[in-house]
């Protein structure tokens, strides 16, 4: 084998003649690691991760094999990554060096990272004293010793070195896979999008914004949320850190936070503002909100929606996924909750591309109190890391503001509230009046009756079992277009025309009825006199009743009936909650909107679930944090007995999130159904899944949750439209019953939330 002008790093693309020189493909990667991790101090790091990621490439024996496989596409099959690892940790970057070793793989426990790829490099000496060779030629700046490069304060504290490394290594596997894919493009370079101007961006929102308003006339609340955005876009000039708003429902936070990142970005300098929310619902709402108010006619798109219920993470979806996988690179990102820190606490390529871009951002984080109790301790220190180490600002938006000051990993965060006063303003923007049926219990179909005695009256209950029966008493006996159903039963599209026409029928004064779940409750804009809520936790009571009297027209204000369903179900989860809520709320005791008594009700919560406690999943997380156990974080950690990974134990959002389905059933018309069925078809025999397919299938898309897979006959109605096989993390068609309430199961079998 001659010099290093004839060693390569990739066969040539379909139809070209080019190969990929290893020498470009280390510095190209190097210098795009460089430029995404500069901004928090970790430029030199990244850049030597990327120089030696794939030197181990240089040997003959690998050289050899990819001419051999060129023209099949097949994988080289030879260990490339562990002769980067062992230079890097050997001349400094000690655990570092995992991020080379997991550049395909993922991220590894640290304390197994020297064994790990002394015993790969032991396998084939002949490879590394041939790639050794070459090094020289390869890299011929390389210095001897790279310590030096860490930053003080990654050493320091294990938490902000364990950060770091993420940080590092989404840096690194994000330009490797961006200088990979520009070479199989035939491209010259690679494509990043150039940073936002914020100041135009922000300007454009405001103006927008401001034409809206003046669409719509005055409304009672409308002065009031002129006074919350006006105090919001007045603390973005203060420094970055932690911001909480923490203004009633109603108030308007979905533009008023929105205003504060944008002239918060463009007053300090930072490269994107990323929204997260918790229920999909939302995000479409807030991003179709962005869009509307952000993006322009023949300039590249600047909302980027990310929520994608096929999961391009998943192993078995291979190579075409890992280099397709949405990495962020947009000015302003709606995503989840659940995409959001399960990207920052993965430990796989495709899942962590984009978390780099969180360094340097505005992070708000919408409905803030739906974040996971479990989960609580190691998102908040996460997030105090982001603002303390890594340049990001983050605000806590949320009508019922969660007490996480009470909680170790927050206690010593300075914080900033957007309103100046926000117990007046909850005092004027109080619009509803609370009334309770806990004793005696009324039937679901006692409630069911109570609101179609009204004009217009909204119902929310805990499970879409529950939805559904009272949805079936209603259906029987009111004219069609009265009675409505909402759950995440159904799809996106549905659940989209649904709300839509009862805001229609609302607006014109028409008679309407509505059963939902609590994906109502977040954020989503409807405006009933009445609402009646199934007891659950303090902040969905208050939820619920911000769709009360939304806009304040009503002179006596609007009505929230708080009831216990006497044959109601609920989630595991909420029996602690709804003890709690007991405590601080009822007819003899204050209403859910009492701030004192919210902030008693959040400390009861987290004292209850022993969130403190070290045996508690939160803090065994943090403790595999400090260890930097990478693989434990992501899978839990190893049970003795089994020989495997314990995911009770793990960093899960949501305990099981159940299965992605495509219900074409859902579609408007039957053209659009037919369309979407041939759709599916072209999936199921694609080699490839083309990814602005999958996008088209995401608003007939929804989750069923694992235990309706156990009922008799289900499993039989689900046919694989990604791989062959029914199971979690492949996107699955269902071929059964879908009607006005979505996927029809037995709804005697399933007792689940949404």
């Amino acid at each position: 084998m001659s010099g290093v002008s004839s060693l390569w790093a990739h066969s040539p693309a379909p139809e070209s003649s080019r190969w990929h020189s290893l020498a470009d493909h280390l510095r190209s990667t190097a210098e795009l690691a460089r430029r995404f991790t500069g901004p928090f101090g970790g430029g030199d790091v990244s850049y030597w991760l990327g120089a030696l990621h794939d030197v181990g490439k240089a040997a003959c024996a690998w050289q050899d094999k990819l001419a051999a496989v060129a023209s099949t596409g097949r994988p080289v099959g030879i260990d490339h990554k562990s002769l980067g690892t062992r230079i890097a940790y050997e001349r400094g970057l000690a655990a570092f060096a995992g991020a080379i070793f997991g550049h395909h793989g993922g991220l590894i426990d640290a304390p197994q990272l020297r064994a790990s790829f002394r015993s790969r490099l032991a396998d084939a000496p002949d490879n590394v004293t041939s790639a050794e060779r070459a090094l020289p030629g390869l890299l011929p700046d390389l210095p001897e010793r790279l310590d030096h490069l860490v930053p003080a304060d990654w050493r320091a504290d294990p938490l902000v070195g364990e950060m770091a490394l993420r940080l590092c290594y989404s840096a690194l596997v994000d330009a490797d896979s961006l200088d990979t894919s520009a070479h199989f493009q035939g491209l010259a370079s690679p494509r990043v999008r150039p940073d936002a101007d914020f100041g135009h961006l922000y300007k454009v929102f405001e103006q927008r914004r401001r034409d809206e308003l003046a669409g719509r006339g005055g409304t009672p609340i409308g002065s009031l949320r002129e006074q919350v955005y006006a105090d919001c876009l007045a603390a973005a000039d203060r420094d970055r850190g932690v911001f909480r708003l923490g203004a009633p429902t109603g108030a308007g936070k979905t533009l008023a936070s929105g205003g504060f990142a944008l002239r918060h970005a463009e007053k300090h300098g930072l490269r994107r503002v990323i929204v997260a929310v918790p229920f999909l619902t939302i995000t479409e709402q807030n991003a179709a909100v962005y869009r509307r108010l952000l993006d322009e006619d023949g300039a590249e798109p600047v909302v980027l929606e990310h929520h994608s219920q096929a999961d391009f993470d998943d192993p078995e979806a291979g190579r075409w996924a890992r280099l397709a996988a949405e990495n962020w690179d947009a000015p302003f990102v709606v995503t989840t909750f659940v995409r959001l820190f399960e990207s920052l606490y993965a430990r796989k390529p495709s899942a962590m591309r984009r978390v780099h871009r969180l360094a340097n951002s505005v992070i708000v984080l919408d409905e803030v109190q739906a974040l996971p109790h479990a989960m609580l301790a190691p998102i908040l220190d996460g997030l105090r890391l982001l603002v303390r180490h890594f340049g990001a600002t983050v605000l806590l938006s949320s009508a019922t503001q969660p007490s996480f000051w009470a909680l170790n990993e927050f206690k010593e965060v300075p914080c900033t509230d957007l309103i100046h006063d926000t117990p007046k303003l909850v005092s004027d923007l109080r619009r509803v009046r609370y009334e309770w049926q806990l004793d005696p219990k009324p039937t679901l179909a006692g409630v069911a009756d109570q609101a179609a005695s009204e004009p217009a009256a909204l119902v929310v209950v805990n499970t879409t079992a529950d939805a559904k029966a009272v949805f079936d008493q209603w259906r029987d006996a009111e004219p069609d277009g009265v009675a409505w159903h909402l759950s995440t039963r159904m799809c996106p599209d549905h659940r989209q025309r649904v709300l839509e026409k009862v805001r229609a029928r609302l607006n014109r004064g028409e008679r309407v009825l509505l059963v939902a779940t609590q994906l109502i409750e977040a954020g989503v804009d409807v405006d009933f006199p009445v609402v009646f809520r199934a007891m659950a936790p303090a902040d969905s009571l208050l939820q619920a009743a911000g769709r009360a009297n939304r806009e304040g027209r009503m002179a006596d204000g609007g009505r929230v009936i708080v009831f216990a369903p006497e044959d109601g179900g609920q989630p595991p989860s909420y029996k602690t909650l709804v003890g709690c809520t007991g405590r601080q709320f009822g007819p003899d005791k204050v209403d859910p909107d009492d701030l004192a008594a919210l902030g008693r009700y959040y400390r009861n919560v987290y004292d209850v679930l022993n969130l403190a406690d070290g045996q508690h999943v939160g803090q065994r997380t943090q403790q595999a944090r400090r260890r930097w156990e990478f693989q434990t974080v992501a899978e839990g950690p190893m049970d003795a007995g089994t020989k495997q990974r314990d995911r009770k134990l793990a960093f899960r959002m949501i305990d099981d999130d159940g299965i992605s389905v495509v219900t074409t059933q859902g579609a408007e018309t039957p053209e659009l159904r037919r369309e979407l069925e041939t759709l599916v078809e072209e999936l199921r025999q694609a080699p490839v899944p083309d990814l602005v397919k999958l996008r088209r299938l995401q608003a007939y898309t929804t989750n069923l949750h694992p235990s309706a897979l156990r009922q008799p006959g289900v499993m039989a109605l689900l046919r694989p439209i990604l791989g062959n096989e029914v199971r979690r993390g492949v996107l699955v068609e269902w071929v059964g019953e879908y009607d006005a309430t979505g996927i029809n199961l037995d709804p005697n079998l399933e007792q689940f939330v949404i």
